[in-house]
């Protein structure tokens, strides 16, 4: 029976010693963030995890425009509705012939509002009175060809339009404009996190996330005086150029001394306190419940099997037998 004790107690030892150097070998595996002092972040090595800084790039890039929108129309008044609206109806007609004849096709000229308004007269010490009423029809009209705007500007104003309500100039395709915007949105982010580092004493390090958050500008009206676009001279249009802007949000890693940050609560990153769970572990040291052992047994140690309490007058090298 001494025998196969021994024997027992042999095969626990190695098997002990075994799963120790396992534990060590899954222990050294757990992802870490290398320091340049050798140190290395990792909630397993008792120093917590990398820390981070995230910043804000904006980007912008300029683009000529090679289309136009136009917001147009005709308001007319008359004494009663049906008047005011025939009679809208027919200058309408005429401004939209005007722009078919201007080479406007008629899949870029769109009815954008369409209203029709009693005037009152309000007199003092008397209820209020209808005087009229007022049709408004406004059309949005794309031009294609921006060297001709000018041009179209005054064949609508002739043909009798008498409401511009802005200009917004536009790129059909500002998908490099735009991508050139973003490229310079993520360059701004770097450099300010670049700045905020040194000034942390801590060097920039890798990207951990990069979105693209856009900020949607709305369209820059030109208003205009009708009046003003009557007159014998062409009217003068300067397109310039579009501004494409983006907008990006980036989060980098910190490396350096004093790089890691803090624990938050307990061993692993979860809450709660667990003693010396939060001091680091030596590479043989196997976490609970299996215990504290580091290591392989010495020899003459007793070796007892996992779950069984150890026995105080077991022999030397033997297991306790159940």
């Amino acid at each position: 029976m001494t025998s196969i004790k021994g024997r027992i107690g042999l095969t626990g030892r190695a098997g002990q010693a075994a799963l120790a150097i396992s534990t060590a070998l899954a222990l050294t595996a757990l992802p870490a963030m290398a320091q340049p002092n050798g140190m290395a972040c990792s909630p397993m090595t008792g120093n917590g995890g990398m820390s981070t800084i995230t910043v804000n790039g904006v980007g912008e890039a300029r683009v000529a425009p090679d289309m136009a929108t136009i917001q147009l129309g005709v308001t007319t008044q008359a004494e009663s509705a049906a008047q005011a609206m025939s009679q809208n109806a027919e200058r309408q007609t005429a401004v939209i012939a005007a722009l078919a004849e201007a080479g406007i096709e008629q899949a870029d000229i769109q009815t954008s509002g369409l209203n029709l308004n009693p005037m009152m007269d309000y007199g003092e010490n008397r209820a209020p009175t209808v005087a009229g009423y007022q049709a408004s029809n406004m059309v949005s009209v794309r031009v294609r060809d921006i060297a001709r705007l000018g041009e179209v500007m005054d064949a609508i104003v002739n043909a009798g339009a008498n409401e511009i309500n802005g200009i917004a100039f536009q790129r059909e395709d500002g998908s490099d404009a735009q991508d050139d915007a973003r490229r310079n949105a993520v360059r701004d982010a770097r450099r300010k996190a670049e700045v905020l580092a040194e000034a942390s004493g801590l060097t920039l390090g890798p990207v951990l996330a990069l979105r693209d958050t856009p900020q949607p500008d709305g369209p820059r009206p030109m208003m205009m005086d009708a009046r003003a676009a009557s007159s014998g001279a062409s009217t003068p249009i300067a397109a310039g150029e579009l501004s494409m802007s983006a907008q990006v949000q980036a989060e980098y890693g910190l490396i350096g001394d004093g790089a890691c940050a803090p624990r938050k609560g307990g061993y692993g990153g979860h809450g709660g306190d667990r003693g010396d769970h939060d001091k680091p572990k030596s590479a043989g040291d196997m976490p609970p419940p299996m215990g504290t052992d580091h290591g392989a047994p010495e020899p003459g140690e007793p070796v007892v099997p996992m779950g069984q309490a150890p026995a105080d007058d077991a022999p030397n090298g033997d297991t306790p037998s159940n």
